[in-house]
């Protein structure tokens, strides 16, 4: 259920280079050089045309001397936060035995985590990367929307679509990122921020233990904590409708045609997704468009160069499947805490936070436009190449 096609490997490395010897497991929306790209859709595959060349960010990995070990599961159309998809069922999640692995970046990120690849190549709308890399125990890096090319990408919403990567340790992870990320200069995180009231919004019985990850990480990073009880938790409910709009309506401008036409071959629940922005009304757009114009200032103020806000990266750990994944709760629960990186384009640092007694839940560390190696930056201060450290040892008492 991880691999829609793999290889030993898939394709060869085409270069040497700081990535020799890893594999990748590619998300099922990037162009791989002599396959289909399936979007997590039988129909969608059936009628999709064998790529000519690769993805801008896999021949980037490619050159770097990477692997392709083989290509991912995605959620259907890269829609979802679950990992489940009707069509091809549920990648595992090893960390969380018989519980979701978190979408729509689920194949990649259960690769990584059962250690059939090394880096996992995904995409982050609103969630897709940093929910598996909590719900897994990973570490992973949303970047700057816009700084990665996503040439040769099967979007959902181009306004968010985030060419984002996963990996087991933070050294791996700041060897990919360097590799990926364009040379910047940026100011180092000197500060961070903890939302306090970001984690009033977790399972209460996560909230302290999440609480004293976030200090430990905060002790390790050798950066300085600043509890903040007012950021941005008001705002967010508005925010997330606000992008649920606009990502609703691009969705239908990508999709909308294809859907049309294969209609039947859909899930009801990916199908109504895209169709909802089919006749999204004019002034909801322009409402929603004003909103994310104001939020991104909102966030510049709170989170200016050489900050970083700590938050939860997901409300709970990763339920089982059933109607908990599937309900209205547990979805808003989740897009409220990720809904403000994507609004305003933001870099995301997702780190293990603490195990309860179900799975892993994760933390992230949000910081401003372009300080993506700033992020990475900070974390290499406590992961040398000799010694990696382990996800903190901060367990919940037993159910």
């Amino acid at each position: 259920m991880v691999w829609r096609v793999a290889g030993d490997p898939l394709v060869a490395a085409s270069g040497e280079g700081v990535l020799s010897g890893l594999r990748v497991a590619v998300k099922d929306l990037f162009a791989v050089a002599g396959h289909a790209i399936g979007a997590g859709n039988p129909a969608w595959l059936r009628k999709a045309p064998v790529e000519s060349a690769h993805a801008a960010a896999v021949q980037v990995l490619l050159r770097a001397g990477a692997d392709i070990a083989g290509v991912a599961r995605t959620d259907e159309l890269a829609y979802g936060l679950s990992g489940i998809n009707t069509h091809y069922g549920m990648p595992p999640n090893p960390a969380a035995p018989g519980r979701v692995p978190g979408g729509s970046s689920s194949g990649p990120a259960s690769a990584v985590a059962l250690g059939l690849a090394d880096i996992g190549l995904g995409t982050d709308t609103a969630g897709s990367v940093r929910v598996p890399t909590s719900y897994c125990g990973l570490y992973s890096l949303r970047p700057t929307h816009g700084l990665v090319p996503d040439t040769g990408l099967i979007g959902l919403a181009p306004s968010f679509d985030t060419v984002s990567w996963i990996t087991r340790t933070p050294h791996l992870l700041g060897r990919v990122s360097d590799v990926l990320l364009p040379r910047c200069s940026a100011r180092p995180v000197e500060r961070l921020l903890l939302a306090m009231d970001l984690f009033d919004l977790v399972d209460p019985a996560l909230r302290q233990p999440l609480l004293d990850a976030a200090r430990a990480w905060a002790d390790r990073l050798a950066v300085p904590l600043q509890p903040g009880s007012s950021t941005c938790a008001a705002r967010l409910e508005e925010w997330a409708e606000a992008l649920g709009v606009l990502q609703a309506a691009e969705m239908w401008h990508l999709h909308g045609s294809w859907l049309q036409a294969h209609h039947e071959a859909v899930s009801p629940l990916v199908a109504s997704a895209v169709a909802a922005g089919e006749d999204m009304p004019a002034e909801y757009l322009a409402w929603a468009r004003d909103t994310v114009s104001r939020a991104r200032g909102v966030l510049a103020e709170l989170i200016p160069p050489g900050t970083a806000l700590v938050q939860p990266a997901t409300p709970t750990e990763a339920p089982p499947p059933g109607p908990a994944v599937t309900g209205v709760a547990l979805r808003t629960a989740t897009v409220q805490l990720v809904c403000a990186a994507s609004v305003a384009g933001l870099p995301v640092l997702t780190l293990p936070g603490v195990r309860g007694p179900a799975g892993p839940v994760g933390l992230s560390l949000v910081a401003a436009s372009g300080s993506d190696r700033a992020l990475i930056g900070a974390l290499a201060g406590c992961a040398d190449g000799s010694t990696v450290p382990e996800p903190l040892p901060v367990f919940l008492p037993d159910a």
